[in-house]
């Protein structure tokens, strides 16, 4: 069992930035892709980025790109998100999971068998 913890969000101006982290615990970090999603009232969960166990290979959604990044401390058993240019169309609750290995399926939840609570980050205009 992993148990996942995301932190940093909050309310923030356009235009600007945010760090979320998701610290791990319990079983071994170990071979987990660590990925990050995000909910807005009334949608889907959707794919922002995710991050090979190594860290040498990422993916991001096309509407983050360039914008955030994707980071892990496998040290600290710690992933992170930076997130800079924040549009209102950001604004969302932010969620860290776990997956196995580096699968084809990695931008689907189906994906990854763990989840944090989630964390809200709003931005404003």
């Amino acid at each position: 069992q992993v148990q996942l913890v995301e932190l940093g969000g909050g309310l923030v101006q356009a235009g600007g930035s945010l760090r979320l982290s998701c610290a791990a615990s319990g079983r071994t970090f170990g071979g987990y892709a660590m990925g990050w999603f995000r909910q807005a009232p009334g949608k889907e969960r959707e794919f922002v980025a995710t991050i090979s166990w190594s860290g040498a290979s990422t993916d991001c959604a096309d509407s983050v790109k360039g914008r955030f990044t994707i980071s892990r401390d496998n040290a600290k058993n710690t992933v992170y998100l930076q997130m800079n240019s924040l549009k209102p169309e950001d604004t969302a609750v932010y969620y860290c999971a776990a997956g196995p290995g580096w699968g084809l399926q990695r931008n689907s939840p189906r994906f990854y068998n763990y989840w944090g609570q989630g964390t809200q980050v709003t931005v404003s205009s």
